[in-house]
């Protein structure tokens, strides 16, 4: 894979109509994903060299998104607020050039804001998932 431009990630939140439509967050300077598996550790006194084994395919998968810019579109903005209050799961879809897309439910976990008093206004928002996550390549 060639190297990729930070700022071609790309964060998407649902409107929550039917038929969804996505607004793209705005103003994201930084952007991080992570994909997490929790294995179901199953040694015992039998367990070849008393190496650890694992369950394949019994553990939780996770995922999380973290993200953090500066105010620039009030329509994502407000929607990322609304669903923060009301503690709402929406769809949400990742897409990560060269790899692929990640789709699926998340919680706004944590949103802040902050500001210098010789700088600009910022935000950040930590997503974490609440259901299946789709993945398709690219």
């Amino acid at each position: 894979m060639a190297a990729q431009r930070g700022k071609d990630i790309l964060l998407k939140i649902s409107d929550g109509g039917d038929p969804q439509i996505f607004v793209t967050v705005a103003g994201l300077r930084a952007r991080t994903i992570s994909l997490n598996a929790r294995g179901v550790d199953v040694t015992d006194g039998d367990s070849a060299g008393r190496w650890r084994e694992l369950l394949a395919g019994a553990g939780v998968r996770q995922a999380s998104v973290s993200g953090a810019g500066i105010f620039r579109d009030a329509a994502s903005d407000a929607l990322i607020r609304e669903v923060f209050f009301a503690q709402e799961a929406r769809a949400w879809r990742l897409i990560v050039p060269d790899f692929g897309t990640l789709e699926g439910a998340f919680l706004v976990a944590a949103l802040d804001y902050a500001g210098e008093h010789e700088g600009e206004a910022t935000w950040a928002l930590t997503l974490a998932s609440a259901g299946e996550i789709a993945f398709e390549a690219l």
